[in-house]
């Protein structure tokens, strides 16, 4: 099991080469170069413990200042290593965020290493657009991303297509490649 500096610097490692570096999300790098990004590694056992993780982290998010933490990513590097189940755990993330009084304002996202969007192969290319290190909980601030959004980054729908076609481009091997250089 990797140490949770090993599971910090993979994942600040993935952040600046793949999220900022390729651009997959247009407003990473403003909140990443203000430290602004919280990067928190869960050792929880069992999936009560994550979700005790996650219920700090939300509670946390809700009540600190966006200058201050505008986003917390919330690693897990053991507890999912299938990525149907992690998956399926994300209906339950979502449940937590809703006993929080928090639907509206923040929202997850998911990452992990074997990410596949439905309807695709597993070895796709637009799959790794939400490939990470480790299975990974991405609580963002809606108005954060509205904001954002309204600012230079388009709508949703084309940042997710840029994203996909930046990543064909690309290519397997070009992907490969960034991991390569250390």
């Amino acid at each position: 099991m990797a140490s949770e500096a090993d599971v910090i610097a993979a994942t600040r490692e993935w952040v600046e080469k793949a999220v900022i570096g390729l651009n997959l999300c247009p407003f990473a790098r403003s909140v990443w170069v203000k430290n602004q990004v919280r990067i928190v590694v869960s050792t929880a056992r069992h999936v009560d413990g994550l979700l005790d993780d996650l219920d700090r982290e939300l509670d946390l998010l809700a009540s600190t200042p966006a200058e201050e933490i505008d986003t917390t990513l919330l690693v897990h590097p053991t507890l999912f290593p299938d990525f149907l189940t992690f998956n399926d755990f994300l209906d339950i993330a979502d449940e937590v965020v809703a006993e929080h009084d928090l639907e509206g304002v923040i929202q997850v996202a998911s990452f992990h290493p074997d990410y596949q969007f439905e309807g695709t192969e597993p070895d796709d290319i637009s799959n790794f657009t939400n490939r990470s290190p480790f299975p990974t909980l991405h609580l963002l601030r809606e108005d954060s991303i509205e904001r954002a959004v309204a600012t230079d980054a388009g709508n949703a729908d084309e940042i997710v297509e840029r994203n996909i076609e930046t990543l064909r481009r690309l290519g397997l091997a070009g992907w490969q490649a960034l991991w390569s250089k250390r």
